[in-house]
């Protein structure tokens, strides 16, 4: 994601190694939305406590649901062309609850849905 954001032309992601389905397509279309806008994210995300919260290995494509905290505080979004700060909204939430899908594909898992639960953590 990191990549994604980072890269106006969205080619050096490579995305499609850890993500399909929903969370492929909403990841690509939100960048896209960010990079038409002459906007460009740069920094890291943190991922803590991700926590199990259902498993089904016995179904034809195994999944499982995992809670996590997603942290974006480091992210910072700015202008492409001039590299200043865009200014955010300062009630935003910068760590919160995601769950996501992740499915078994003969290549290894990926996360096929990405549900961000506005709720602090």
């Amino acid at each position: 994601m990191e990549k994604l954001y980072a890269d106006p032309t969205g080619e050096a992601a490579d995305l499609g190694k850890y993500a399909a389905s929903a969370a492929l397509k909403n990841a690509e279309a939100d960048a896209k939305r960010a990079h038409d806008r002459g906007r460009i994210i740069i920094g890291d995300v943190g991922v803590t406590n991700p926590t199990a919260t259902r498993i089904d290995v016995a179904r034809k494509v195994p999944n499982a649901a995992i809670s996590s905290c997603l942290d974006i505080s480091r992210w910072q979004m700015i202008d492409a062309e001039t590299k200043k700060p865009v200014p955010l909204p300062t009630n935003r939430l910068t760590k919160y609850t995601i769950v996501s899908t992740v499915e078994k594909w003969p290549e290894g898992w990926r996360v096929t849905r990405d549900e961000p639960q506005d709720k602090s953590c």
